[in-house]
């Protein structure tokens, strides 16, 4: 090719050759680019000896979930044109950090706290606030420092300024011993899994910003930045994780600080004017090294005035939050409902039909109002609207075999079925999901909606007794064993 481009002659025939040449060579040239980039942002991404937990990409059980069909409750015993019972599962979510978005299942281990790594984790502030005095004597000094203790608060979806999370994605890789590169000696492997975290890549200034956006458009970088934590602090390195109360409503579970983990641009994508905790000593521990599958990061131990910190948290299993209330009690279970970052809790039940309800109010500023907006962990097709709310106990038939931790002492809720050899799980239902505006909050593009749905559920689902200001929708439940699984 290149001597026939030499002994071309300058003629235009020639010239518009030359481009198209020129053109074809470019375009092989940003192809094999692309592919490269991709091939290496695939590697990169997929933690040793593990596999990926949930649906493929592009795959989900809710993509009819607008179709009109579903806004019509069917009698019980009924069947879809497939043989299907039409009351079922629709669809499984957990939700590893609270707040950020789901991950869908087509089937799910059940626990003591619900669902299997759901809500296990939660971005914290600290809202500590001082007063420093204008002269210290010793007292003085001391009651500052007593002061300076943090106070680490979880943050959601409620708060205003913490929309963003929406669009953090977390991935959760289980160690697989049929993986190629499994290894036990593997940090992916003693720390029980990985948390791949992914969210949008920001810029620091315009011109990198536009620097960013050129790059993605042309897809020569991957529109998301990524970091990756272990599921539970390995036991070769747990003292380097400090463990803190974090702040739940009135509750505070013991918890281990991730601080560490955590990039930079991760924390300037929550909030701009945010630092991360400088209370790990991992951060200057030689114990971190390059080497590892979870290195510490570096990062400035001081914010800018009038910045709090924020970082990310996981429960301490041993830690976890026993639910009393309305839930049933040890004496019947066997065992007191536990549950980590979840507001109530283990379990929350919705209905598709409901959903579809509110839909129907609220079109005309929410054009599709999903299910997702609700974090539900287990959304059911089949009954009519709000059939839901007078559910006492429900039972989800499921072909699997019943799991192995599920006892022997707890076969009346996890019976076995003969015709088939699959399981019926049973689910307390114990109140209904009162309603915040957390819905508001588109989970696709992290918008929050000035009303809806909020204002038309308080206009016409404020229908709980105990609670007559705030709207219901959805059920609140406990598992009634410790080991089931739901699909």
């Amino acid at each position: 090719m290149l001597d026939y481009i030499r002994n071309l002659s300058p003629t235009p025939n020639a010239v518009n050759t030359l481009i198209a040449v020129s053109g074809v060579l470019a375009l092989l040239f940003y192809t094999t680019v692309r592919r490269f980039l991709h091939l290496c942002t695939v590697l990169d991404h997929c933690p040793k000896g593990c596999r990926k937990l949930g649906l493929p990409p592009g795959q989900s059980n809710l993509h009819d979930e607008f179709d009109p069909k579903y806004s019509q409750g069917v009698p019980e015993t009924s069947t879809d044109n497939q043989g299907r019972p039409a009351w079922r599962v629709k669809a499984l979510y957990v939700y590893p950090i609270k707040s950020c978005a789901g991950v869908e299942l087509d089937t799910a281990d059940g626990v003591s706290t619900g669902l299997a790594l759901d809500r296990q984790f939660c971005f914290a502030e600290d809202t500590t606030t001082t007063t420093v005095p204008r002269r210290k004597d010793s007292c003085q000094v001391q009651q500052l420092q007593e002061k300076q203790l943090s106070n680490w608060t979880a943050r959601t979806l409620r708060d205003r300024n913490f929309n963003r999370m929406a669009l953090i994605r977390p991935e959760i890789w289980l160690p697989d011993p049929t993986a190629t590169d499994y290894s036990p000696d593997l940090d992916e492997i003693k720390s029980q899994g990985v948390m791949v975290i992914y969210y949008p890549r920001l810029g620091r200034n315009r011109i990198h910003s536009a620097l960013l956006r050129l790059g993605v458009s042309l897809h020569l970088l991957p529109a998301e930045e990524s970091c990756r934590v272990p599921l539970f602090p390995p036991t070769h390195r747990i003292a380097t994780y400090p463990t803190v109360p974090v702040q739940i409503w009135k509750d505070r579970p013991v918890s281990y600080d991730y601080a560490q983990h955590i990039p930079d641009s991760l924390r300037r994508y929550l909030s701009p004017l945010t630092r991360l905790s400088s209370s790990d000593p991992a951060l200057s521990s030689s114990s971190s090294s390059s080497s590892s599958s979870f290195p510490a990061l570096a990062h400035k131990k001081h914010s800018p005035r009038g910045c709090s910190p924020l970082t990310l948290f996981r429960v301490n299993p041993s830690h976890h939050r026993e639910i009393f209330r309305c839930a049933p009690r040890k004496a019947s279970l066997g065992f007191q409902p536990l549950t980590g970052f979840a507001d109530a809790y283990p379990l929350h039940i919705l209905s598709l039909s409901s959903v579809q309800d509110v839909a129907s109010r609220c079109a005309a500023d929410l054009p599709r109002l999903s299910v997702r907006r609700f974090r539900a962990n287990i959304i059911i097709q089949g009954p009519p609207a709000f059939a839901e709310d007078d559910w006492k106990r429900i039972l989800i038939r499921c072909p699997c075999p019943p799991p192995p931790s599920a006892s022997s002492a707890s076969s009346s809720a996890l019976e076995t079925e003969s015709d088939n050899g699959g399981q019926s799980i049973q689910i307390h239902t114990v109140c209904r999901t009162i309603r915040c505006r957390l819905p508001n909050v588109d989970p696709d593009t992290g918008v929050r909606h000035r009303w809806e749905p909020d204002r038309t559920l308080k206009r016409y689902r404020r229908i709980d007794r105990g609670d007559p200001t705030n709207a219901c929708l959805g059920m609140q439940g406990v598992p009634a064993v410790q080991g089931m699984g739901v699909c």
